[in-house]
C-alpha cells in the first residue's frame, strides 16, 4: 500500500476526538480509486477492474454520506484534505 501524507493528520485528530475508523476507510478507498484509475488509463478494456472501481466508489460514497449525516464538520474537513468532490460540497 502506498503511504499517504494524510494518515498522520487523521491519526492525530483521532487521538483528540476519537472519531472512529471512517476517515481511514475513506482514505484507503481513495488510494485504491487512484490506483485503479491509473490502471484503467492503460488497460481500457479491463472490465473486471472497472467493476471493482465502481464497487469501491459506491462503498466510499456510502461512508461519506454516513459521515456527512453524522458529523458535517468532519465530513467537510476530510473531503478538503483528500481533494475529493471538487466544489460539490453539501
Amino acid at each position: 500500500m502506498v503511504k499517504n501524507p494524510f494518515i498522520p493528520v487523521i491519526s492525530q485528530e483521532k487521538k483528540e476526538e476519537n472519531p472512529g475508523p471512517v476517515e481511514f476507510q475513506v482514505l484507503n478507498f481513495t488510494v485504491k480509486v487512484q490506483r485503479l484509475t491509473s490502471h484503467l488509463k492503460l488497460h481500457k478494456k479491463d472490465y473486471l477492474s472497472q467493476r471493482g472501481l465502481r464497487k469501491i466508489l459506491g462503498k466510499r460514497q456510502r461512508l461519506l454520506s454516513y459521515l456527512s449525516k453524522k458529523n458535517g464538520i468532519r465530513y467537510k474537513k476530510l473531503i478538503n484534505q483528500l481533494g475529493i468532490r471538487g466544489s460539490q460540497t453539501r
